[in-house]
């Protein structure tokens, strides 16, 4: 997917991390701007930053349908079927597995999820249908997971769970489209640790997704999320950059940092050699002795 000017861009997830750079491209390479963010208190900043391009704003919770609905009515009333829609919107949440609440599962599963799911069920047939239309049209969708969906580190258990959902619906989406079209393309993004505002998610759980008091594992994670998201050279600005690259290329996995690929395939090896899952702190015994402290401290 090359051409952009004209062309219209759906993003959730719009006001802050990727969401926002990859709006910021989009606007650059003259795309309308369909934004939308789960912050009531973001539209204003959208509106200020964006309103001079063809604009339409929404808040939207994306683990809701009827709202996703609502937004996949609202862009094909105005813009008609999305060219690239980006389903971006995502939380995080850590803690040991067996510790996390059914309001957590809810919460996570349904952003992170149920998110890409209403995104891909929506607009994927808004845009078979324009390319059945038109045999120059091309389209592209993109999903936002983590490596936390290619790897599974411990203390994540939510999350990671989430992520691999993803992947699996990426990369089901895409043998899909072979099959019926070769002129909507999707990728899968696969970001590691990023400064983007997903370690402070929790500031935006829903009032139907009220948070626990935390735990001590619960803790433990927010603290070395903090840490390793605040620690990242990779910029949400570059990640951005790497989303227009694969869709210019027709790339499907986009890796923020390919340098970890060697867990993947430590992972696979696992797999294929059916021995134990691999310790995921081989080579970081000091940070697994600094978990292990933490979790078994009294």
């Amino acid at each position: 997917m090359k051409q952009y000017q004209g062309r219209t861009a759906v993003i959730t997830g719009a006001a802050s991390g990727f969401g926002l750079e990859v709006a910021r491209l989009a606007a650059q390479r003259g795309m309308n701007l369909v934004l939308c963010d789960v912050q009531a208190d973001a539209m204003a900043r959208l509106e200020a930053e964006f309103g001079a391009h063809p604009l339409l704003l929404r808040q939207v919770d994306v683990a809701k349908a009827d709202q996703m609905e609502a937004l996949a009515e609202a862009v094909k009333a105005r813009f008609g079927a999305p060219h690239f829609v980006f389903n971006n919107a995502g939380v995080g949440s850590g803690g040991l597995i067996w510790e996390n609440s059914l309001s957590d599962w809810e919460w996570v599963l349904g952003v992170n999820l149920m998110g890409v799911v209403h995104g891909v069920r929506l607009f994927t047939p808004m845009m078979l249908a324009a390319a059945e239309a038109d045999p120059s049209w091309e389209g592209h969708i993109v999903n936002t997971a983590s490596m936390a969906g290619m790897l599974n580190p411990p203390n994540m258990g939510v999350y990671n769970v989430s992520k691999h959902a993803v992947v699996s619906l990426s990369e089901t989406l895409y043998q899909d489209l072979t099959l019926v079209t070769d002129q909507i393309r999707c990728s899968v993004l696969c970001p590691y640790f990023v400064p983007t505002g997903i370690s402070q998610s929790h500031r935006n759980r829903t009032p139907d997704h009220p948070m626990d008091k935390p735990s001590k594992s619960q803790l433990v994670s927010q603290a070395m999320t903090d840490k390793a998201v605040n620690a990242g050279k990779i910029t949400a600005a570059d990640v951005a950059a790497l989303v227009f690259q694969a869709m210019d290329e027709s790339r499907f996995y986009v890796f923020s940092h390919p340098q970890v690929l060697g867990g993947v395939q430590t992972r696979l090896e696992d797999v294929m050699q059916q021995r134990n899952p691999t310790d995921p702190f081989a080579d970081k015994p000091a940070l697994r002795e600094q978990l292990v402290a933490a979790l078994r401290k009294s």
